[in-house]
């Protein structure tokens, strides 16, 4: 997996559990259980998650998997949040792009604005 670099403004189930690695109906049960977890709902009533329900996700799988929290425990613990907790998150951040052909997309727009960069110069005087 991959850094998220590439954000969307709104993220389906699907898209969720692949990202985090939790299976679809883990995440519909945190719902239940976490009030900092409230995706909203389209017109359709699918869950769309931004990019803070992910971090929140991820936040409270490594409490639960990695640090071996109870829920009553990441419940509480996800009440008094702190400066070091936000930095563990932050690192957590991933996304994983779908296949190859994304990644060469990004290799090729990185060659186009090199070469841009490189016109801009050249003309710069």
């Amino acid at each position: 997996m991959e850094a998220r670099d590439i954000k969307k403004l709104y993220y389906s189930i699907s898209e969720v559990s692949e990202i985090t690695g939790l299976k679809q109906y883990v995440l519909r049960y945190w719902e239940t259980e976490f009030t900092q977890l409230k995706p909203g709902k389209n017109r359709a009533g699918n869950r769309i998650y931004r990019s803070h329900d992910v971090d929140t996700i991820m936040e409270i799988k490594s409490l639960l998997y990695d640090r071996k929290f109870t829920i009553k425990g990441a419940q509480q613990h996800l009440k008094q949040p702190s400066e070091k907790q936000s930095q563990i998150v932050e690192k957590m951040k991933i996304v994983k792009l779908s296949n190859s052909i994304d990644i060469q997309t990004l290799k090729d727009l990185k060659h186009g604005l090199d070469d841009l960069i490189k016109l801009v110069e050249q003309f710069k005087d």
